[in-house]
Formats: C-alpha cells, sequence, structure tokens
C-alpha cells in the first residue's frame, strides 16, 4: 500500500502572530492601474494560472488552537470568494469628478483603511476590481509576509512587455565586488604599512559599530517606554488607528532623484527620498502656521529594513524555499529615522536637507539597530507572548511622529495577461500614526502614498504636493553642483 501524506497545521510566525494583535493588526492594499479595461474572466484566469495559488501562505486558513495559539491550515481555494467586483464609479459626495479617477481609488482605498479587517472564514486576502476606474486592488494581510515577499508574488502574476521571457527585472542592490583581489599580484605591493593601515581601518569601522549600535539600541527601548517626540500638527497617538484617511499620491521621477544624489557623494536614493521628505515637511509645517517652533525640531519615522541575506526582490519560486538565503515571510527590522524642522529660507542650499539625511542614515547603516528589533521582538513574542509584543510595538509608534517605507519595483513596463500596468501604488491599514508614506517605484517613477487622519492633516493633496516641490528644488541646486 502507498503511504499517504498527511498535511499538518504549520505554526505562524511570531512576526505574523504581532500582525495579527488588534492594536496592530497590518493589511497591506496594492492598488495596480491598468491601460484598458478591466475583463473580470480574464483576471480570474491569469490568477488560477499564476504561482500564488499554489503557496501555502495563500491557500491556507488562520486558525488558533484551544491555547489561542494561531496557525496555518491548508484549505480549499474558492476563488469568487476572494474577487470582489465594484461595477459603479467610487464617488465621494458631489465633489467627485466621474474622470477623476485617482481621487477615486486614492477615497476608495482610505475608506477601507479603517474599516473591517480580512474575514478568517477564508485565506487572508482578496482582490476589488474597480471596473470603472481600471484598477486592481489587492489586499493582503501584513501575516502572510511583507512587503518583498508580496511584491515578488503580485510579480509572479504579471508578465514583461517587451517580448523578453521571465519576470520582471528588479534592479539588483548588492555590493559591488572589490577589486582588491585583483591588485594584490603585485609582489611587494602590499607593504607591510598598508596592511596595518588596512586593519586600523577595519578596527575603527568595529568601534563605530558599537557606538552607533549602543547609542541607537537604547533610543530604541527608550521610544518604547516613554521617550516622545515633541508634539506638531502632523502628530497622532493613542486611539488615532480608529480615526478617518484621507489619501494622496506624490509622484517623483527616479531620473530626477538620480540627478539629485549625484550630487552628494556617495548618497543612495533612500538618501534622497529622506531629504526630500525633511524638506516637505518642513515646507507643510510653516504652511499650517508652525513658524514658532524651534529650528532643528525632530520629527521620528519609523523605517522597515529588509533583513534578507539577498537585498531586492527575487523569483517567487526561490522565496518559496526553505533553505532560501530570501526566505519567504515576515524579515525586517525596525529602525528610527529622524528627519528636521527648518524653516523656509534657513537653508539657502536645498541640497543641506540631502547632506544632513545622508550622514543620519551612514550612522544607522554602521549600526545593528534593525538585527536588535527583530531579535528582541523574537524573543517578546517567544517568551512574553503578542500581548507583550503587541504593546511595545504601539507604544513605540505613538511616541514617534510618521511611518515612511520603500519598495523598490520593476524596472520596465509589465502587463496583466495582455492589460499593461500604468501605476503601482501600495499603502496600509491604519497605524496611530497620523502620517504615513509608502513609496513603490515602477518603470522610472516612484509614486508615494501619503495616507493620513483627515482630521489632523485635511490637506493630504498639500503635503503631497510640498514633497514634490522639494524634489524639484534639489533638482535645480543639484543641476547647478554637477555642471560646476
Amino acid at each position: 500500500m502507498g503511504s499517504v501524506e498527511i498535511e499538518t497545521d504549520e505554526p505562524l510566525t511570531p512576526a505574523g502572530r504581532l500582525f495579527l494583535r488588534p492594536e496592530i493588526n497590518q493589511v497591506i492594499y496594492c492598488a495596480i492601474g491598468l491601460k484598458n479595461p478591466i475583463d473580470p474572466a480574464s483576471i480570474k484566469t491569469e490568477v488560477l494560472n499564476s504561482l500564488m495559488l499554489k503557496h501555502p501562505r495563500f491557500s491556507s486558513l488562520m486558525i488558533r488552537d484551544s491555547n489561542g495559539r494561531e496557525h496555518w491550515r491548508r484549505t480549499h481555494i474558492n476563488l469568487d470568494d476572494h474577487l470582489i467586483i465594484l461595477h459603479n464609479p467610487i464617488k465621494e459626495g458631489d465633489l467627485l469628478d466621474d474622470k477623476d479617477h485617482e481621487s477615486a481609488v486614492n477615497h476608495f482605498l482610505a475608506d477601507i483603511s479603517t474599516s473591517s479587517g480580512l474575514s478568517y472564514d477564508k485565506p487572508l486576502w482578496e482582490i476589488h476590481l474597480l471596473l470603472a476606474h481600471k484598477c486592481l486592488v489587492f489586499r493582503l494581510h501584513h501575516a502572510l509576509g511583507d512587503g518583498v515577499s508580496l511584491m515578488s508574488m503580485l510579480l509572479a502574476c504579471c508578465r514583461r512587455i517587451d517580448g523578453e521571457e521571465g519576470l520582471p527585472r528588479i534592479p539588483s542592490f548588492e555590493n559591488k565586488k572589490s577589486n582588491s583581489s585583483s591588485r594584490s599580484g603585485g609582489g611587494c605591493s602590499g607593504s607591510w604599512w598598508r596592511l596595518y593601515l588596512h586593519y586600523l581601518i577595519v578596527l575603527w569601522g568595529f568601534v563605530k559599530m558599537g557606538l552607533f549600535s549602543l547609542v541607537f539600541v537604547v533610543e530604541f527601548v527608550l521610544r518604547a517606554l516613554w521617550v516622545r517626540d515633541r508634539e506638531t500638527v502632523i502628530s497622532g497617538g493613542e486611539g488615532v488607528e480608529l480615526w478617518p484617511r484621507k489619501l494622496a499620491t506624490a509622484r517623483f521621477s527616479i531620473q530626477d532623484m538620480k540627478v539629485v544624489k549625484k550630487a552628494v557623494r556617495n548618497a543612495t536614493i533612500n538618501d534622497v527620498l529622506f531629504g526630500v521628505i525633511s524638506s516637505g515637511l518642513s515646507r507643510y509645517l510653516d504652511h499650517r502656521g508652525s513658524n514658532a517652533l524651534q529650528q532643528g525640531l525632530r520629527m521620528t519615522g519609523v523605517a522597515m529594513v529588509n533583513l534578507r541575506g539577498q537585498a531586492g526582490l527575487q523569483d517567487l519560486s526561490a522565496l518559496m524555499k526553505d533553505n532560501s538565503v530570501s526566505p519567504w515571510g515576515n524579515k525586517f527590522g525596525m529602525i528610527l529615522l529622524p528627519v528636521y524642522y527648518h524653516t523656509s529660507g534657513a537653508d539657502p542650499d536645498p541640497l543641506q536637507y540631502l547632506k544632513r539625511a545622508k550622514v543620519m542614515i551612514d550612522r544607522k547603516k554602521h549600526s545593528v539597530e534593525s538585527h536588535f528589533s527583530y531579535k528582541i521582538g523574537y524573543l517578546v513574542m517567544t517568551y512574553l507572548g503578542s500581548m507583550v509584543a503587541g504593546l511595545l510595538n504601539y507604544r513605540i509608534i505613538c511616541n514617534t511622529s510618521f511611518t515612511i517605507s520603500n519598495v523598490v519595483g520593476p524596472q520596465e513596463e509589465i502587463a496583466v495577461g495582455d492589460n499593461p500596468i500604468t501605476y503601482m501604488r501600495v499603502n496600509s491599514s491604519s497605524l496611530p500614526h497620523a502620517l504615513t508614506m509608502h513609496m513603490l517605484s515602477y518603470a522610472g517613477r516612484a509614486d508615494m502614498q501619503i495616507l493620513v487622519a483627515k482630521d489632523i492633516i485635511p490637506d493630504p493633496e498639500f503635503l503631497a504636493k510640498c514633497f514634490e516641490e522639494a524634489l524639484l528644488e534639489m533638482k535645480e541646486a543639484a543641476a547647478a553642483t554637477n555642471k560646476s
């Protein structure tokens, strides 16, 4: 007789359990705009033929045992339960034009960001088809995986439209290999003093890592206990996650960001992003009449850092392997990233925002803050339970000013079936922050979704404009610097 394989329930990871806590409960929303009208039957066929339904996370129920522990249990997928079709245009009273598709989609996303969570009667994902606006909205619980995992899964449902085979390409962020080995074959060129200098540099690197790690880890612990940002017009706090939301989109050109980063040696796109946020928030605070604020006032952001062995996105099949260096799931650490208020005119050089951001981020890179937050979260979840871990994470959010994330998408245009994608945008459900920002790049552009508590930040469209103008001002300054 042949053996019968019996499937057993799989326990949730500590991070997955954390995202199910009622005070943290996080759902990720990915809006995908399409060039042509949506054919629901075609979308259904694409999903049925994709790797998504073969992935155990997307074909499992989340259940709790008698001890309250969460597990994944494989189940049969009825795709009709996961495809939600909206035929009529989304409107906000009489204020929305029938052709204003971006505002309509943003209104829909803002509305469901504070609505009831996903039903536990089925696997924790849905696809909403906004037919009138030619938009797909993937609604996925964060317990299924993080941004890297979920973006890799979404791209596995798409194809390139340039005629090339394979999945869409993602820019590589692997460190370039050192040329030291090719230079070491010169006989006695590696003299003793060069070796001595090399060891001094390495030693100083370890010293810096220890010092920065100590400072940032202590700050991280204090933020979880009582240290809080000074209150401003963008501050949230306990209970704000339940307040109504508004959503706006800031659009950036990747080429513009590259021009800016060239103006500061060894700067990165992330450095530029945080410089833009610092400048944009300063502009917005001035607009809201916050001129009495102290120059250099700190506003602390919470950011997530991918901790996988390989940066960037990967083929979904590689993520699904048990022995992968870049496994599926929630594999990220949390870091605190401060930006500083400077009133208009205080900094005649817009690139100062970028330079300050680079110094701060470089120090973070020399620390183990992200690894510490991941490990301490794992230990608290394991030994003290999800309630304590959820409370500590909730306090960190309440004591800071905003959330920021940046996910890298495909370089070229892609399609769902035969329907080209015009934009890709991502945001998440509400947090105690009154301001959350999620940037996703796609085909030379980067769209940042700005989700706000509308009773605290009533004009997110103006805030988006502040960010866009900040980048353009930096671009002008960078162009002048690069010419000189």
